[in-house]
This record gives C-alpha cells, sequence and structure tokens, in this order.
C-alpha cells in the first residue's frame, strides 16, 4: 500500500470512473469468447486463485511482474477497497493482450522495455529493483503528456492505465468493493422524490 506521505497516487477512483467510460472504444474489439474469459477471471473467488499458479498466456514472467507491480501503483490498495493487484488486474491484461492484433502486442512488449530502459537511465536499476518512490516519480513523468503522448513510454502508459481501468472495474472487487455495486434490487414501493421543492 501507498502510505500517507504519497498521496499524490497516480490515479484517483474518480478520475478512474471517469476515464473507464472510453476505455472499452479505444482499443480493437475483441470476439465474445475472450470477453467472456476475460471477465471470468474476475468473478472467480479468491481462493481460486490460490489453487493453481498464475500461467501467462502472453508476457514473460518477468513481464507479468512488471505489469502487476504498474497496475498496482495506478490503482493501489486505499481504506476503502484493495488494489488492482489483489483484483487480478494483470490476468484480464495478459488475456486481453493475448488476443489482440500485432501492433497493440507490440506496444506492450516494446513499452514494458521502454520503462525498464528508462528507469535504468533514472535509477542505474530496473524498475522492479527501483524503490517505490523511483517507481511513482517515474509513472508521474510519463503521463505528463497524457492525451498527446510524445514518445514510446508515454503511449505505454496511456496503454496500461485503461487496461488497469477496465481490468479493475470489472473485477469482483472494483464492482463490489469499490463501487459496492448491490446488484439489481427489487422496489417494492417506490415513494418518488422527497425533495421539499419539488413537491405538489
Amino acid at each position: 500500500m501507498i502510505s500517507k506521505d504519497k498521496e499524490k497516487k497516480i490515479l484517483s477512483r474518480r478520475t478512474a470512473l471517469k476515464t473507464l467510460v472510453g476505455t472499452v472504444a479505444a482499443f480493437p474489439i475483441l470476439n465474445n469468447r475472450t470477453v467472456a474469459a476475460a471477465l471470468h477471471i474476475h468473478s472467480s473467488a479468491p481462493t481460486t486463485a490460490a489453487t493453481e499458479p498464475f500461467k501467462p498466456k502472453f508476457f514473460t514472467s518477468a513481464e507479468n511482474e512488471l505489469v502487476t507491480t504498474i497496475s498496482d501503483l495506478i490503482i493501489p490498495t486505499d481504506e476503502k477497497s484493495p488494489g488492482a493487484r489483489e483484483a487480478r488486474v494483470n490476468e484480464f491484461i495478459d488475456l486481453m493482450i493475448s488476443e489482440s492484433e500485432g501492433d497493440e502486442q507490440a506496444i506492450w512488449r516494446d513499452g514494458l522495455q521502454a520503462v525498464n530502459q528508462e528507469s535504468s537511465k533514472r535509477f542505474g536499476k530496473g524498475f522492479a529493483e527501483a524503490s517505490e518512490d523511483q517507481q511513482i516519480s517515474l509513472l508521474e513523468a510519463i503521463s505528463q503528456n497524457e492525451g498527446s503522448p510524445e514518445n514510446l513510454p508515454e503511449r505505454f502508459f496511456d496503454h496500461i492505465k485503461r487496461r488497469t481501468i477496465q481490468g479493475y472495474y470489472t473485477s469482483e472487487i472494483g464492482i463490489h468493493q469499490d463501487l459496492e455495486y448491490k446488484g439489481n434490487q427489487v422496489l417494492l414501493e417506490f415513494e418518488g422524490c422527497t425533495h421539499p421543492e419539488h413537491g405538489a
């Protein structure tokens, strides 16, 4: 969890929800089977993940850990709900990218490498070996030109942020713990508006 002295999070929950609206439209449409499988990842009980180690379909083990770390810095655990790591966002992203077009896959593979290279240039170590403060400062730097990225790390940040939001808010944790969605409810009585100024 990011400590209180690091309240400048990469992405607030409110900002994430605003971004979510346009997330799906921003990426190539995948077949229904892929989407259904991706959503099933998040509908599984938390104990399911512990029974069998996750094996990425697209990412290498090192890439998967990098995706996990970055996504968890984008949506970290807070006082209300667990973050992207606990929501298994990395599994969602891996499945979605494994079924994406080659250009999309190249952005992820090259983008992860670019983040590592940028970390090495700034801190003399790869992203995974950098401190949390260093990781956050790097992500803040490559998020500055969001909407009009100027280089590969900035383009990659846009992709991983959107996929992280998409994965988190289609997860059990994102939907039920963070959004507190209770499902469709049967209303036995509808009282209408209770504001005095709207009365007859």
